[in-house]
């Protein structure tokens, strides 16, 4: 049916887009070869069409949907990346760091993070004249993305050597498919979707937003004015809230690991409130695709919309929260990074095997609730 179809790929852009904001998108297909070089500034694309506004009717034959061979299991890697175009010669870090497993039948998945601030190895990348090395996780699509000789990036090589690097680290062996974004428009199809509910779990002050949504100013090397205040309990938030709630790890107990589970939080929330939303409108729907613009972006291989439709079944109370926990490593009273514990490495062990359930009936702890 071709309004599930693409109420999927709108979907499959907000699960992706909670990650970091909605700028300029690049679907990844791992198995299609080399990527090609990402446009350099916000960006129309020039090789490949937006599949939110291409896709195909289904024909009138018997002729099986495209993605319908997709049967499972499926890695998939989400990137929200901080770009700082404002600043700069700012390297492209991956701040956020996503990866949803979807078991076979693409009924049921499971939806975990991984530190931005992980020490990995990170392999030689010939592509940017990387040597290798351990480093921070987030630094890989940094190292991948560098052009030699040139002050510009190319994004689609610095997700390929993350990705790289968090196979490597997780075992797992296929990423299927991918995205990255950067800021944007992402407050902008919340507030189409007329806000979310969420339960938020602890107070979050804003780092970046004023009570009244304005961005606080940046004196130096941080901000300065009144600050936005999230608090406990059931809260209806708009977009901008949205994004600036799921962004703050600064002045949480756990830092990166509160901001993790919040994206997750918030993740399920999109889903569930796109979901429960009258897209059989076609004019409704156009309005949800118009406010993601021209940001899901295919390069090579299957398009988008295939996984869409291949995950048409999955829905949010099939998704389980995973929270790996970790601490911070360093040499004498340097901070070198984080390592997870070992039962957040019993699990993506329990991820490359096939074996979650079994783990998590283990390990229940670490499912996240909220």
């Amino acid at each position: 049916m071709r309004n599930s179809k693409i109420t999927w790929a709108v979907i499959a852009g907000v699960v992706i887009a909670v990650l970091a904001g909605v700028g300029v998108a690049i679907a990844v297909n791992r198995g299609s070869g080399e990527p090609a070089a990402a446009p350099t500034g916000p960006a129309t694309p020039s090789g490949s069409a937006p599949v939110l506004e291409n896709t195909p009717r289904p024909s009138a034959s018997a002729a099986p949907s495209p993605g319908a061979d997709i049967t499972g299991p499926l890695d998939l890697l989400l990137v929200g990346v901080d770009t700082r175009v404002t600043i700069p010669d700012w390297q492209t870090h991956s701040d956020a760091i996503m990866l949803l497993h979807v078991e076979p039948g693409l009924k049921s998945g499971y939806l975990y993070s991984l530190p931005r601030d992980l020490r990995v190895r990170i392999p030689a990348f010939k592509k940017s004249g990387f040597a290798g090395g351990t480093h921070k996780i987030t630094e890989a699509m940094a190292y991948g993305s560098r052009v030699p000789g040139k002050k510009t990036r190319n994004i689609p090589n610095g997700y390929e050597l993350l990705a790289r690097s968090v196979s490597a680290y997780t075992g797992v062996r296929t990423i299927q498919a991918g995205a990255i974004l950067n800021f944007g428009g992402l407050d902008k199809l919340v507030d189409k979707l007329g806000g979310i509910d969420l339960t938020i779990d602890q107070k979050v002050k804003s780092k970046h937003r004023q009570p009244n949504g304005k961005p606080r100013k940046l004196s130096g090397h941080d901000y300065v004015g009144p600050q936005a205040v999230y608090l406990p309990g059931k809260r209806h938030l708009t977009g901008w809230q949205a994004i600036d709630y799921a962004r703050q790890r600064y002045g949480l107990p756990n830092g990166d690991y509160d901001r993790q589970r919040h994206q997750r939080q918030l993740v399920k929330a999109i889903l569930g409130k796109a979901l429960a939303e009258n897209l059989s409108d076609p004019a409704r729907l156009q309005t949800l695709i118009t406010a993601l613009g021209r940001t899901l972006v295919t390069v090579g291989g299957r398009r988008p919309v295939e996984y869409a439709y291949a995950l048409r079944d999955l829905r949010p109370a099939g998704i389980t929260m995973v929270q790996l926990d970790g601490s911070g490593v360093g040499s004498g009273s340097g901070y070198l990074g984080e390592q997870l514990n070992a039962e957040a490495r019993g699990f993506l062990k329990a991820v490359a095997t096939g074996k979650i359930a079994a783990y998590l009936k283990a390990h229940p702890k670490l499912v996240n609730k909220g």
